[in-house]
């Protein structure tokens, strides 16, 4: 058997995925639950991440052939706002459970951008249900939206759902801006659109919902409708201002894209070089070269080498454990 690992996590929405692997050698086991971490009286639960990660972390070590594990990285969903109990209870429970001395906590926005970028200057448009915009220069980290589709999110999966079925709606109101491709779209998911605001309003998962209609209006957009096409444009500027707003000024730069949403193609992709031309000049936009777990695996391979060379924050960084000063030392040197 291999002495020791690493553990990389992602935890979002959909549930939770976690690899094992070896600096090296690359990840040699993973698997995935559909149950996301709960949320409650303390923020993300600690509890129930660890009731769900520790069996899922020693079969997964069993399964890899590896004695231990001494390293460590978790991203996310809600780590920036709602990670306080995670910060103060995993890196000792998962010192106790599973041997680990050294742990990475990180938001999901930078484990999408290390997945996306690497670690590298630059921007990433992490755009799915939701969407938020991570930047960092290497010397910290920058971010815009991801304030949930109720105040913000503007140009994700929700946010175009919604503007699409507006525009149904106007349609069978007979108002200005309407479109009957969107209507007929609307009537054929959800049914009679005024049976809409029971369908969503008491639904605790409406933003997703909404964000369920987003490829309907990409097919819109692709059958030529106007209205959906706008809708298309009107996100692609919301994209690229919010990668503005926290690309570095200066370097050489690169924007990354990661995220479902970018599966509507090029009714999406092309307005949104299009902005990021005009706010952006210079800086290219490139395919991401990963996922939010790749991103994960990286900073875990990163760290368990002494190469972590990324920005530490209180709120989207945390690195703790035997060792880390060396790496924060060194990281300093190199940036």
């Amino acid at each position: 058997m291999t002495a020791a690992g690493y553990l990389a996590v992602d935890s979002g929405g959909s549930g939770l995925r976690a690899v094992v692997g070896v600096g090296g050698r690359g990840p040699l086991a993973r698997a995935s639950s559909d149950v996301p971490v709960r949320t409650g009286d303390r923020d993300l639960d600690p509890g129930h991440f660890m009731g769900q990660l520790v069996p899922m972390a020693r079969a997964l070590c069993a399964e890899a052939g590896l004695e231990r594990l001494d390293t460590a990285a978790i991203g996310a969903a809600g780590m920036a706002s709602l990670g306080d109990a995670l910060r103060a209870e995993l890196p000792g429970g998962l010192a106790r459970e599973l041997g680990v001395g050294r742990v990475a906590l990180a938001a999901d926005a930078v484990t999408a951008y290390v997945g996306a970028l690497g670690p590298r200057p630059g921007a990433v448009i992490a755009a799915g249900t939701g969407l938020i915009a991570v930047g960092t220069d290497l010397t910290g980290w920058r971010r815009a939206d991801g304030w949930g589709h109720l105040l913000g999110d503007c140009g994700g999966g929700a946010w175009i759902g919604r503007a699409g079925l507006e525009a149904a709606l106007r349609a069978h109101d007979g108002r200005e801006r309407g479109s009957a491709p969107l209507l007929a779209a609307a009537v054929e998911v959800f049914g009679p659109v005024t049976g809409l605001p029971g369908q969503l309003y008491p639904r605790d998962d409406r933003a997703a919902v909404l964000a369920s209609f987003a490829p309907r209006v990409g097919a819109c957009a692709v059958g030529g409708d106007p209205v959906a096409v706008d809708v298309l444009r009107a996100a692609a500027r919301h994209m690229a201002d919010s990668a503005a707003a926290v690309c570095p000024a200066e370097g050489e730069r690169a924007v990354g894209c990661t995220g479902g949403l970018f599966g509507l193609g090029a009714a999406l992709l092309g307005p949104l070089d299009e902005r990021l031309a005009e706010r952006l000049p210079g800086v290219r936009r490139v395919g991401a070269e990963g996922d939010p777990l790749h991103g994960a695996v990286r900073i875990a391979e990163d760290l368990a080498a002494g190469h972590l060379t990324l920005p530490r924050d209180e709120k989207m960084l945390c690195v703790t454990g035997a060792g880390v000063e060396e790496i924060a030392r060194t990281a300093d040197t190199r940036t």
